[in-house]
């Protein structure tokens, strides 16, 4: 009997090891029962640690897509040179407010729009398109073009920015709606605006004269009519990324990258 009864100490001896002390002991236990626990649960528990990162993360970026900042890439040459075909630009949306989507309600913005603001907008004449351009005309301004020189207030813009192509003017149908808005004193029976050559027009309340850098390539308000307000999306920073669109050599994006453009702010 004693010798069973020895056996017995020796393998609990050997279980704990002669020099284990408590704390060793309740570790290796804590141990043994985390080890215990089933894959199946452990596994779950990692998909359910996933699927909460990845749902926070898609919420975080909606918001900031929605509210605070967007991006918008430039495929077409009517704001040439200020802005590049294949210019990937940053805009901030909460400078000017933003719409919150399904309402007619709209955050307040920390600023307000100005003349010469370059601006990404919804246009009036496609619903599915943003466009960007430069206001040039707020509510109260009498504006008129005569030979491709922009008008305000009656006095001559400077417009630094501005290139001209060496093309004829031209007459457009859609430009009829600025007959409503001619200022005082205009007849408008007699009325026949050109590309080079419109107005006097008086932008009324809560809408805004929109037009592009290169002037003669540029689709703007003086064809598709003055924006409201609440079509303003935001104001232009800067330039995050830049390559020739246009190029023809494989994979433009790396191998023809404006790096003198990127960073470059929006003015």
């Amino acid at each position: 009997m004693a010798k069973k009864n020895k056996g017995r100490g020796l393998a609990r001896i050997g279980k704990s090891g002669p020099s284990e002390t408590q704390d060793e002991r309740r570790a290796r236990r804590r141990a043994e029962r985390s080890g215990s626990r089933p894959a199946k649960e452990s596994g779950e528990n990692s998909v359910a640690e996933w699927t909460k990162s990845i749902v926070i993360a898609v919420a975080l970026f909606l918001v900031l897509r929605t509210f605070l900042v967007q991006t918008f890439v430039i495929t077409s040459g009517s704001m040439e040179d200020t802005l590049l075909v294949g210019d990937m630009l940053v805009v901030n949306r909460a400078a000017i407010g933003s719409k919150i989507p399904g309402t007619p309600l709209r955050i307040p913005g920390y600023s307000s729009v100005d003349r010469g603001d370059v601006l990404v907008f919804d246009p009036p004449h496609e619903e599915t398109l943003k466009l960007i351009k430069r206001l040039v005309g707020m509510p109260g301004d009498r504006l008129e073009m005569r030979n491709r020189v922009l008008y305000r207030n009656g006095e001559r813009v400077d417009e630094p920015y501005v290139i001209h192509s060496d093309v004829g003017d031209e007459m457009h149908p859609w430009m009829s709606w600025q007959r409503e808005f001619l200022a005082p004193g205009v007849d408008a029976v007699t009325y026949a605006p050109t590309r080079d050559n419109w107005g006097p027009i008086v932008v009324p309340e809560d809408r805004f004269f929109m037009l592009g850098d290169n002037r003669e390539k540029s689709f703007d308000s003086r064809y598709w009519g003055l924006l409201e307000g609440w079509r303003l999306e935001g104001r232009a920073v800067f330039t995050y990324y830049s390559y020739n669109k246009d190029s023809f050599r494989p994979f433009p994006a790396i191998r023809e990258v404006r790096w003198g453009r990127i960073g470059r702010g929006i003015s």
